[in-house]
Order: C-alpha cells, then sequence, then structure tokens
C-alpha cells in the first residue's frame, strides 16, 4: 500500500493494517484451536467407549497436528 493509502485506511478506521492482520490471523488460530479441543474430545470419547479404534483416535490427532504445523508455517511466517 502507498503511503495516502495507509494514512487513509487509518484515518477511517482508526487502527493500522497490521493490527487488522494480527486480528485475522489470531481468530484463524483460535477457530483452529477450538476446532481440534472438539474433534480431539470427540475421537477420545469414542476411542473410550470403543467405537473407533485407537489407531483412527491417532489419525484424528495427527491430522489436527499437521493442520495446526501447516497453518503456523503459511501464516507466521
Amino acid at each position: 500500500m502507498t503511503a495516502d493509502q495507509l494514512a487513509a485506511f487509518q484515518a477511517n478506521s482508526g487502527f493500522t493494517p497490521a493490527s487488522v492482520s494480527v486480528v485475522l490471523v489470531s481468530g484463524v488460530f483460535v477457530a483452529l484451536l477450538l476446532w481440534g479441543v472438539w474433534a480431539l474430545r470427540t475421537a477420545y470419547v469414542g476411542w473410550s467407549e470403543d467405537r473407533i479404534s485407537q489407531r483412527q483416535f491417532l489419525g484424528v490427532a495427527v491430522r489436527f497436528v499437521a493442520m495446526y504445523v501447516v497453518l503456523t508455517f503459511f501464516l507466521l511466517s
């Protein structure tokens, strides 16, 4: 963005584009972590009640960790 665009954005919104970026990235991570807690808890309950195998439970955990690592790499680098 040019200096004029930055000044206009800040004058109209009251905050900088960097602040908006931090809020949006934080929102993505909050949503991911909430979904991850829900998915892992659901998988754990299924595993503890013998509705899914230990391998399926570990598959859920590995997919969540992989998604977290990939999003961390893309959004924080």
